[in-house]
């Protein structure tokens, strides 16, 4: 069984992060201006552009919505690289958990009953 904070971790951020990557290359970015805004290497931005990373599941359109949103104020100077771990967090709770553990075949039942605190918080037992 893994915890929740571990497929945020394996699968979540990631797919997050490989989403936010193409819509600011998309926006005209180099590779190497998005790996020194998000904090990454090039090499990984790299990776996440050609689904080497981070395409462990699928985000859901309104989920989607706001990674493109949040790359367009990046793009444009209104959010800041000061902001991307607040809007990561604030994406990760508007991920429907079940979503996520039906594209990787777990069950709800399997996850502890007091981790409560990723995707959403929404897991109820």
């Amino acid at each position: 069984m893994k915890p929740p904070c571990e497929i945020v971790v394996w699968y979540v951020i990631p797919a997050i992060r490989s989403e936010l990557a193409k819509d600011l290359l998309a926006l005209g970015m180099k590779q190497k201006q998005v790996s020194e805004l998000m904090d990454i290497t090039q090499p990984a931005v790299s990776q996440y552009i050609t689904d080497k990373r981070g395409n462990g599941v699928k985000l859901n359109d309104n989920v989607r919505e706001m990674i493109v949103e949040f790359a367009r104020e990046l793009a444009d100077g209104t959010a800041k690289k000061a902001d991307i771990i607040g809007r990561t967090c604030a994406i990760c709770k508007k991920i429907e958990t079940k979503d996520v553990l039906n594209q990787l075949g777990i069950k709800q039942e399997e996850l502890g009953e007091d981790c409560q605190a990723c995707m959403g918080s929404e897991v109820t037992h």
